[in-house]
């Protein structure tokens, strides 16, 4: 604590801190991450296309429609990469929106030992007061003159003894205030320290915020630019794109081994999240109207009553890894390699997401987007 601050003064400032977390702790608005792009790693449901209902044959319209053009392709690979770097601010955006929830919750807690403490240390001095003055009402003269002008010695002894039991009793009293006051002390200096960090994540939120904004607004504009059978072409390109990656990751074999059945927490962490098909994906969102890849899976599995991390990022760090041969419905899929997209696989490699702005909560294929591992809450 710096030099000349009062104690008073820094408990005082550590409630005025707490008070104004609600102003500054308030969720802000929520949307969620992007459809990442797909690869030749990356797959649908088995013979699917995302966006499309699973089952839909691998190669349907297969050499029905014209090679897309180079500027098509270029427009896919930039708005891939616009809505990409949007699902990674999202990520950053909802990671400090969870810490920043925490720090308020650690606030609030602070403040509420601080207004004990302080009624505890009214308490302790009034009694440290009474203490001192029935010390002050029997001192004066020695032991041995009481005992000698006491017209009964016995009784006097026993009064001796009740003294020191008072006395001992009131430096423990002393001692608890002390400690009292340096509780108190640390508490403000904890909420200080709080109150700095909730600050630093409003900072961090309000710039992730910023770049989400400001991806989305450019893939908005650059999809504007385009002509009404450009935009259709562009749509049939992404279909087609997934479609290949799905059946590449399909041919792989990769499912052969994955015939794991869903627990009951998994399977009904599959009927939540199934259940939201058609909703739109908001960046930041949580349900129940609108959904981020991370805000679906992570209400989903609490919906089961299995807390997971809020983030695609830290559901990857925190979460028990399996593999994708051994992968079972309820498992989530990591995509990318930075952990930007999670899916809920619901078997036969088939996947509910939230994929990007613009679209809706749907069923895609589990290999239409590079994978970059499978983890399973609950596990």
């Amino acid at each position: 604590m710096a030099s000349g601050t009062t104690r008073g003064g820094l408990i005082a400032a550590a409630v005025t801190v707490v008070c104004a977390v609600t102003v500054l702790a308030a969720p802000g608005m929520a949307w969620a991450g992007p459809n990442p792009a797909p690869s030749a790693s990356a797959t649908p449901a088995p013979g699917t296309t995302p966006g499309a209902a699973p089952g839909t044959t691998a190669g349907a319209g297969a050499g029905t429609t014209p090679a897309p053009s180079k500027d098509l392709q270029a427009v896919r690979a930039q708005l891939d990469t616009l809505y990409h770097d949007a699902a990674v601010a999202t990520d950053a955006y909802n990671a400090a929106e969870e810490a920043a929830k925490k720090q308020s919750a650690a606030l609030v807690e602070l403040a509420r030992k601080i207004v004990k403490g302080r009624e505890r240390l009214a308490e302790l001095k009034t009694r440290a007061g009474a203490a001192a003055a029935a010390q002050y009402r029997t001192g004066g003269l020695p032991d041995e003159a009481h005992l000698l002008l006491s017209d009964n010695p016995q009784e006097f002894l026993d009064g001796t003894g009740r003294v020191l039991q008072g006395q001992k009793a009131t430096k423990g009293l002393l001692a608890e205030l002390t400690q009292t006051q340096q509780d108190l002390e640390q508490y403000a200096e904890d909420a200080s320290a709080q109150w700095q960090k909730l600050e630093a994540n409003r900072k961090a939120k309000a710039k992730a915020q910023k770049r989400i904004e400001q991806q989305i607004a450019a893939a908005e504009e650059l999809e504007s630019q385009l002509e009404k059978q450009e935009k259709e072409r562009l749509a049939q390109l992404e279909k087609e794109t997934a479609q290949q990656a799905q059946t590449a990751w399909l041919d792989t074999g990769v499912l052969k081994g994955a015939q794991g059945k869903a627990t009951t927490q998994g399977a009904k962490a599959v009927r939540f999240a199934t259940a939201q098909m058609g909703k739109p994906y908001e960046w930041g969102a949580e349900g129940p109207k609108t959904f981020d890849c991370s805000g679906l899976t992570s209400q989903a599995w609490a919906s089961a009553g299995v807390p997971v991390p809020r983030t695609s990022q830290e559901q990857w760090k925190q979460l028990p890894h399996v593999a994708v041969e051994d992968m079972r419905p309820g498992d989530l899929i990591i995509y990318f390699k930075d952990a930007s997209h999670v899916a809920l696989y619901v078997g036969d490699g088939t996947i509910v997401h939230a994929p990007r702005p613009g679209r809706t909560v749907t069923l895609a294929g589990a290999g239409s987007m590079p994978i970059l591992g499978v983890v399973r809450p609950g596990a």
